[in-house]
């Protein structure tokens, strides 16, 4: 790894060498290689211990990028005019460029192009296509701080850019819109209300068999403790002792360790905290050796609906 304070140029270098570099994006930090470089692709599976049947983003570090890398569709290009830079990914089809390894063998490739200056900063000066998933262990939680990607990723990773906590802390939203009504494949941090103020979409409520986005297996982003997504009331008092509680608006008395998302009930700063809250209450979990995490809902609306989809799948029965 190179040393704190290292810059755009080296990490940029880097990432042309066929290294891997975490960095900053407004949603999650990312861990990018050359997307146009099999060997390099395959150093993300193998840091993240990552199976190969998951695909990955390619990031771009401008609208005008993806049009050159393959082609847009006019539902896909209308999204694109409208929200990007941003957390949107589309899925479209695979240019010869950009090997199998990174879209798993299929033959589209998700696509976005960050909001986060460091990211489109970086990407710029490497003058490459970046595949990017979350810049942690397969399965975990994603990271929302560079000491989250060192605590899970050290050793494996050549740079890793401070970009400070991400402004959105969920991954991005992945549309397919290659033809008719865009279908919402993940939901994420572009709400689905805001998706749908641009015209019709529809959302793919379930994911059968084998992925054909990133981040959709049906157990997914969870803490190393068990977590369990409460459903009506919260534990007896005794329970409360050894249990570590995600609370939405207020924490209840008596838990062994607690986080609140958002005293005021603001949905958007509640997804901000979310992974940051549960890497926390993770590490509380081991220090006084608590049996698990319990979360309330949020409200199933805006970014509460990605909350909860988050949570669900944290709390999904694990291999």
């Amino acid at each position: 790894m190179l040393p704190a304070g290292t810059g755009l140029a080296e990490a940029a270098a880097v990432l042309r060498a066929g290294g891997l570099v975490a960095f900053p994006t407004e949603t999650v930090y990312g861990l990018g290689a050359d997307a146009r470089d099999a060997t390099a692709v395959a150093g993300i599976f193998r840091a993240k211990r990552r199976p190969d049947f998951d695909p990955l983003i390619v990031h771009l570090a401008a609208v005008g990028d993806a049009h050159r890398l393959t082609a847009l569709p006019p539902p896909a290009a209308a999204l694109a005019e409208r929200f990007w830079p941003g957390p949107l990914t589309l899925v479209l089809a695979r240019p010869d460029t950009i090997p199998r390894i990174v879209t798993s063998g299929l033959d589209t490739v998700a696509v976005r192009v960050p909001d986060h200056p460091v990211a489109r900063e970086l990407i710029a000066r490497a003058g490459v296509p970046v595949a990017a998933p979350s810049a942690n262990r397969f399965g975990r939680l994603s990271p929302t701080r560079a000491a989250h990607v060192v605590a899970d990723l050290d050793g494996e990773v050549d740079v890793v850019l401070d970009g400070g906590p991400t402004r959105w802390g969920v991954e991005s939203t992945v549309v397919d819109a290659r033809g008719g009504r865009p279908l919402v494949l993940r939901l994420g941090a572009l709400a689905v209300e805001d998706l749908a103020a641009a015209g019709p979409v529809e959302v793919r409520r379930r994911a059968d068999g084998r992925p054909v986005t990133p981040g959709a297996l049906p157990s997914h982003y969870a803490p190393g403790a068990p977590l369990r997504l409460l459903g009506g009331d919260h534990p007896s008092a005794a329970e409360r002792r050894i249990r570590a509680c995600l609370a939405f608006r207020a924490l209840p008395p008596g838990y062994a360790a607690g986080e609140v998302l958002s005293p005021t009930g603001d949905l958007v700063a509640a997804a901000a905290r979310l992974f940051d809250a549960l890497h926390r209450l993770d590490a509380a979990t081991r220090d006084q050796e608590l049996v698990e995490i319990v979360a309330e809902p949020l409200p199933e609306e805006g970014l509460g609906r990605v909350v909860n989809d988050r949570l669900r799948r944290a709390a999904a029965p694990r291999d």
